[in-house]
């Protein structure tokens, strides 16, 4: 019935999933893919359609992995209850004072990143701008600033360890408890369990980061469900940011008219942005269940179903986006991509990952003369569900930039404490 789906093999999906998934839009749009376990939908009009039917496509099942390591929070709940976890963030996410603080914060810090490698001539990418960017601007947000930036990493990457061992297992979880109990054995309990402390001595702080206080003021919800929302918030601030700012790199470096045209006119910065998500989503799948029997087009797909919507396969189709393989900084329908999904879990922070990655593009364009890709590295993005290069190795004219960094005073963002430099390492 599906015999493309049935070939698909998931390094093929790791390494390289466009051409394969070109091919299961135009012959398999929804595809029964044994190696996923589960559905697996590439065309556009059915993915944002889904993205929209959370009665019928779910985030709200036992098996979803992040759940069970950090608690219920808007990321793993729909109806109602979404909206009581999810509302209290957007508002203060919208606070216009904030917003200025942090853009400020982020212009700085990615200004004195990029002035920390100039010297050198040569660096890597993801570890010594992205990364530490993305952790330094989560922490900000979270008031977790007096804490020192690589334990902010270490207690990240143990409860992502945690939610990707757990979504390896088979079956529904085995207990419910709350996360940090003693209940719970998965390795990632520790690290939540100093996550939370931290989190909760900043929502009772007033020390000018209000964004956890004025949560967990509007009383909507516990001191619990303010911390695994916030551990939500840093998944993504950390993650997907990293990888957007990677592969937005990625893509100009690789097409130097269009990085050009961007060093001539900053404004195409948030095209570029855009195109690359297009092009690149740094979250390629999200995962849905069914809450029904349904029939899509020759899917006959039954309650309790996974199904994985390929955003990377939806941002892709020629229906939609025309030369859709072709990098644009112009392209005037960009924006119809889905990288940050539709519906009820649009990500809350697509304006924050927007305004670090413009920071980071335009810091290093403007840093970094003669930048170019090392041809040492190997920057093709891998991953089935975040995608990014694992490292990307960049070189530039080290003396015209140490000409450049003595025109500027150093830079410290207002209000900041500390941002992992250049040496923090995963």
């Amino acid at each position: 019935m599906f015999p493309l789906g049935a070939s698909v093999a998931v390094a093929a999906l790791e390494r390289d999933p466009h051409p394969l998934l070109a091919q299961l839009r135009a012959r398999e749009p929804v595809s029964w893919v044994p190696a996923l376990g589960g559905w697996l939908v590439t065309r556009r009009d059915i993915v944002a359609r889904m993205l929209r039917d959370p009665q019928t496509f779910t985030v709200a099942d036992p098996r979803f992995s992040t759940a069970r390591v950090v608690g219920p929070s808007m990321l793993s709940l729909d109806g109602p209850e979404h909206k009581r976890h999810r509302d209290p963030f957007a508002a203060a996410l919208r606070g216009a004072d904030s917003g200025a603080q942090l853009a400020a914060f982020t212009a700085a810090a990615a200004a004195q990143l990029v002035a920390a490698i100039a010297p050198a001539g040569r660096g890597e990418l993801r570890r010594e701008v992205a990364g530490p960017l993305a952790v330094a601007v989560i922490a900000q947000l979270l008031g977790l600033g007096q804490a020192e930036p690589r334990l902010i990493l270490s207690w990240y990457e143990a409860i992502a360890g945690a939610v990707s061992a757990m979504a390896a297992q088979d079956g529904p979880p085995a207990s419910t408890s709350v996360p940090g109990s003693p209940a719970r054995a998965d390795p990632g309990a520790e690290a939540f369990g100093m996550l939370r402390a931290s989190l909760e001595a900043a929502m009772a702080g007033s020390d000018g980061r209000p964004l956890l206080a004025q949560v967990a003021a509007g009383g909507a919800l516990s001191t619990g469900e303010v911390v695994s929302n916030a551990a939500v918030l840093m998944f993504g601030g950390i993650e997907t940011t990293e990888g957007m700012i990677c592969n937005a790199m990625l893509h100009l470096l690789s097409h130097p008219d269009q990085a050009a045209a961007l060093i001539a006119d900053p404004e195409l910065a948030a095209g570029a942005i855009e195109e690359s998500l297009r092009l690149e989503p740094a979250a390629a799948v999200v995962d849905r269940y069914a809450t029904a029997d349904v029939t899509v087009g020759a899917a006959a797909i039954r309650r309790g179903d996974l199904v994985t919507l390929s955003l990377a396969a939806a941002n892709r189709d020629p229906a939609f986006f025309a030369d859709p393989d072709r990098f644009d900084v112009r392209r005037p329908e960009a924006r119809l991509h889905l990288a940050f999904a539709r519906g009820p879990h649009f990500c809350i922070g697509a304006q924050l990952a927007r305004l670090e990655a413009r920071a980071a593009i335009l810091a290093v364009l403007d840093q970094l003369p003669g930048l170019r890709l090392d041809p040492a590295g190997r920057p093709e993005p891998r991953g089935l569900v975040f995608r990014k290069p694992p490292e990307l190795l960049l070189r530039w004219d080290a003396g015209q930039a140490r000409w450049l960094a003595r025109l500027a005073a150093p830079v410290r963002p207002p209000g900041s404490t500390a941002w992992p430099g250049p040496a923090s390492s995963r």
